[in-house]
């Protein structure tokens, strides 16, 4: 017995693709994004404290640079915050 594929939705009911994802913010992103910026806010800081503690010039520039490299990233990620959702939303297609 040979089994035959037919589509789950005739050619006139599909959906056109989204060519670009909206810019929208879901809560399980968000979720996300909190937990990144409490990883690299708490990076950053343990690498200025000890920068401030070590006496080896050498030592103290690497612990800088580490400490600035987690502040760029938590600058990076609070971009990603800086959308407004609603208007996002407004232009999602909605599902039947």
């Amino acid at each position: 017995m040979q089994a035959t594929l037919t589509p789950a939705m005739p050619q006139a009911q599909a959906k056109p693709s989204m060519q670009v994802p909206p810019r929208v913010i879901t809560n399980k992103d968000l979720l996300y994004l909190k937990d990144a910026l409490s990883w690299e806010l708490n990076a950053f800081k343990k690498f200025h404290f000890f920068a401030q503690q070590a006496s080896d010039p050498q030592i103290k520039q690497a612990l800088d640079k580490a400490g600035q490299m987690h502040q760029r990233h938590y600058q990076k990620l609070l971009t990603h915050l800086q959308v407004n959702n609603n208007q996002a939303m407004a232009g999602v297609p909605r599902s039947q």
